[in-house]
């Protein structure tokens, strides 16, 4: 395995993610020379508890403008991610950004040009895909042939609320970006990998408050539905994950080939197993359950092969940029029959 001499900042630790973010390039090898968010968010004890020895600056310039400094994690307020990546790639670092890393065309516009401009690497972590193992194991055997071409995704992606732990920008889609370009990205992430498809597009694209009235702007529900010269897909959304659950969402992606069927289940077994990561296989040959848990998650080590190479081995930048452009594109059209309901 390789050693990687890289040293990393840190600009937002508003959401969660940052900590497996920071912890898996730390893993590698990676340096954290120091982190920089606004105020007392509440991740910050969980983040101090994790990486006690992690300096804080109070001006994220101080982080953009170290020359030691090759990369720039952003686990910010979703609605200043775009903005925060265009100034580190203009200081000359690569971004690793928390999904969803743009909220707006304009500034997916503006990342587009800024990566062509200065050749640096803007990638978005879809940890449903890159921090998932049992994904890992799917991905090798469809590379492996095993189910044939993938013609249909069906992603399903459940989460718990927490209402009470929630901050303000969390129930604000002009902040948050809105349940369909923020947890969607992860599910367009998959249909568009597994499928290689190359002209896709939004068939359908809902949203609804089904349960949670009290948080006047907020989706707790929203279904997408994709398709492309050689598959379609469906997603389907939702805050509403029982209390009873040992973790924070069921969350499953199912893949039909022209030879067989895959279903992933990421993080938990219900009925079954007491661990997470199960890949069920059948094809003409065979049916079988697979553990996934041991798989590996490549994606953070390949991100750091490219960030010495600049290479795309992680994943090719216009994905990223094509996966953003749908999670938009798909909310807006929500946003909008939304308002004619409304009207």
């Amino acid at each position: 395995m390789r050693d990687f001499n890289i040293k990393f900042g840190i600009v937002g630790i508003d959401h969660r993610h940052v900590y497996t973010q920071a912890e898996f390039l730390i893993e590698l090898g990676a340096e954290l020379v120091g982190w920089y968010t606004k105020g007392s968010p509440t991740t910050l004890e969980g983040f101090l508890k994790r990486f006690p020895q992690a300096k804080r600056v109070n001006d994220p310039r101080i982080l953009l403008e170290d020359p030691n400094i090759q990369v720039i994690l952003i686990s910010a307020i979703p609605s200043e991610r775009a903005k925060i990546s265009i100034s580190a790639m203009k200081h000359g670092k690569d971004v690793m950004s928390d999904k969803p890393g743009v909220l707006s065309f304009e500034e997916l516009d503006e990342l587009r040009h800024t990566v062509l401009q200065t050749g640096r690497i803007w990638s978005v972590d879809f940890s449903e895909r890159f921090e998932v193992p049992a994904i890992t194991l799917a991905s090798q055997l469809v590379l492996d042939g095993a189910i044939g071409d993938v013609i249909h995704t069906l992603g399903i992606g459940p989460h718990r609320l927490n209402a009470n732990s929630r901050p303000d920008w969390f129930f604000d889609p002009d902040k948050n970006g809105g349940i369909l370009a923020d947890i969607g990205s992860h599910q367009i992430d998959q249909f568009l990998y597994f499928t290689k498809s190359k002209s896709p597009k939004i068939t359908l694209a809902s949203i609804r408050n089904m349960g949670h009235q009290q948080f006047s702007m907020f989706s707790d529900f929203g279904e997408i539905a994709l398709s492309s010269e050689k598959a379609n897909g469906y997603i389907r959304l939702d805050w509403f994950t029982p209390k009873a659950l040992p973790t924070w969402g069921d969350g499953r992606l199912f893949l039909l080939g022209t030879e067989g069927t895959i279903e992933v289940r990421k993080y938990c077994d219900i009925g079954g197993e007491a661990d997470d990561n199960y890949v069920y296989l059948t094809n003409g040959a065979k049916h079988e359950k697979i553990y996934g848990g041991d798989a590996g998650c490549p994606y953070f080590y390949n991100f750091l092969v490219d960030v010495l190479e600049r290479s795309e081995t992680a994943m090719p930048q216009e994905h990223v940029f094509k996966v953003m452009e749908l999670a938009i594109e798909a909310q807006k059209i929500a946003d909008g029959e939304k308002e004619n309901e409304l009207i």
